[in-house]
């Protein structure tokens, strides 16, 4: 399914010959065309905007800023993806990989220089995505895919950790019975999210009964008004500039891949398709705007995402601006009883979605039996590095290299060499199978017998194909090795691309034969 907001089906006529009125229904988004999306994308938003609060204030305290700033930047970025985004029902908002890289920069030149940032981030990825950034996502391989979401669920789970260590006993039961309601609730009925329910009755038994566990607003004091929008306090001068310049790269880097990716892993979950470049300039355009707004900036939320496509069955971009709206309302309107929320509530949602998120099927004795050495290797070196720093694009990268350098491995040892000699003994065929590059093509030169007694040498690239200067360069050393012996050699066979290559490059790279 095409991305976009309109349902349209193939089969109606072209908007010009149909009625005003049949144009207008023919537009209008799928939420207000069906009251079931409709009320599963206000639900859907409404659970994530519980869930945002927590995070958002924590990853403040990683920033090292105030927890409003947190707050301002998940509703700006919420608000502004869901427009501009690519990615339908995907959350954008301050995260943890943002926060690691930008807090140096607060806790050495202050608020002023973190919010410029932000800016410069987004004009990078603006420029980036612009540039076809997002087309580089085609080289990541499954295996990469599976190590990212199966380190994502144990990040998920492993930043719960702390909620359940060294906490009144209480908070034990509590998060039991909340696990049961999400298991639960929903062979009832799922017209309302379990996760909503869980946090509702969690609240309500925690007040009711007055029992002392930690609660959201033990976290940090919740914003009592909007943003204004503003020009962050900095001289517009080239240090500035400078200083704000690498960090401001970092996060634009770090941002795009874990938007994309996460863009990517719900395309997988929804069977739809969605516009990574469109997703990459989105991104760009709400850190630009959160910075003007005072935020910390962000990038696509995991976690987030997971409760409201995967957990709530949110589908459309309504679920993520009300994710972004509903969470100033409950901190404005709302503060004292969000305050009261138990974080034991909000902790077991993060953790049915860590168990939801992981891909058991991946680590299955069954599955891993029949998965090569090569595709196992490159998911544990992708969710080794992602726990061991806590950064989900370093595992990626890696993750990617290494499978990049399992796979040259591989193909290098699948160019053969078949001689086939004539039976007067003046001519000799070689058939050479395979692709040519520069792991392969090292090993060309050695497969040949330079001692043959035949005067003629054919070289058969009928079923090869040259890729790189590398494998120019092993053909024009063979043929110099077989003319120094007195013998003519012929390459024939060639396809259109390969034979461009090769009369490009041949006797070009070492000053001819």
């Amino acid at each position: 399914m095409p991305e976009h907001d309109r349902s349209i089906s193939l089969s109606t006529p072209p908007p010009s010959t149909l009625a005003p009125a049949a144009r207008l229904r023919g537009l209008r988004p799928d939420w207000l065309s069906d009251p079931k999306v409709w009320r599963t994308e206000i639900l859907g938003g409404l659970v994530v905007a519980l869930a945002l609060i927590p995070e958002a204030i924590s990853f403040s305290i990683i920033a090292g800023v105030d927890p409003a700033i947190g707050l301002f930047a998940s509703f700006t970025m919420a608000v502004t993806i869901s427009v501009v985004g690519g990615r339908r029902a995907m959350i954008s908002a301050a995260t943890g990989a943002v926060a690691l890289v930008i807090a140096p920069l607060n806790r050495e030149h202050g608020l002023g220089h973190l919010v410029a940032a932000v800016i410069l981030a987004g004009v990078i990825q603006i420029a980036l995505g612009a540039l076809g950034v997002a087309k580089l996502m085609r080289f990541v391989p499954r295996s990469v895919m599976v190590g990212f979401v199966n380190a994502l669920a144990i990040l998920v789970f492993v930043a719960q950790v702390p909620e359940m260590h060294d906490v009144p006993w209480a908070v034990y039961p509590l998060l039991i019975g909340g696990l049961a309601l999400m298991v639960f609730f929903p062979k009832v009925t799922k017209a309302v999210p379990a996760p909503l329910v869980s946090i509702v009755i969690l609240t309500v038994i925690t007040v009711a009964a007055g029992i002392a566990v930690p609660t959201v607003g033990d976290k940090g004091d919740l914003p009592s008004a909007l943003p204004v929008p503003g020009l962050p306090d900095v001289p517009f001068t080239f240090d500035t500039l400078t200083t704000i310049a690498p960090y401001a790269l970092a996060m634009a880097l770090v941002g795009l891949m874990e938007s994309l990716m996460t863009a990517k892993l719900v395309d997988e979950i929804t069977d739809t398709h969605s516009s990574k470049t469109r997703e990459s300039i989105g991104q760009g355009i709400a850190n630009i705007v959160t910075g003007f707004f005072g935020g910390m900036g962000g990038c696509a939320m995991i976690g987030q995402t997971m409760i409201n496509v995967k957990v709530s069955g949110a589908r459309t971009r309504l679920s993520t601006f009300l994710a972004g709206s509903f969470l100033m309302v409950l901190c404005i309107a709302f503060g004292p009883v969000v305050s009261d929320i138990p974080m034991a509530a909000l902790v077991a949602v993060m953790v049915m979605v860590s168990f939801a998120t992981f891909d058991w099927h991946s680590i299955a004795p069954k599955t891993l039996k029949r998965m090569p050495a090569g595709e196992i290797t490159v998911m544990v070196v992708t969710v080794a590095c992602v726990v061991a720093t806590g950064n989900l694009a370093i595992g990626v990268v890696v993750g990617s290299v290494t499978a990049m350098v399992i796979f040259a491995k591989r193909v290098a040892h699948l160019a053969t060499v078949t001689p086939v000699e004539a039976p007067d003994g003046t001519k000799v065929v070689y058939v050479v199978t395979g692709e040519l590059f520069f792991a392969s093509s090292n090993d060309l030169v050695t497969q040949f017998d330079y001692a043959t007694g035949a005067e003629k040498v054919v070289i058969d690239l009928t079923a090869a194909h040259i890729w790189d200067a590398s494998s120019v360069a092993a053909l024009d050393a063979i043929e110099t090795k077989y003319e120094q012996r007195g013998k003519t050699v012929e390459i024939v066979g060639l396809n259109q691309s390969s034979a461009r290559i090769h009369e490009k490059l041949s006797g070009e790279l070492t000053g001819g034969h």
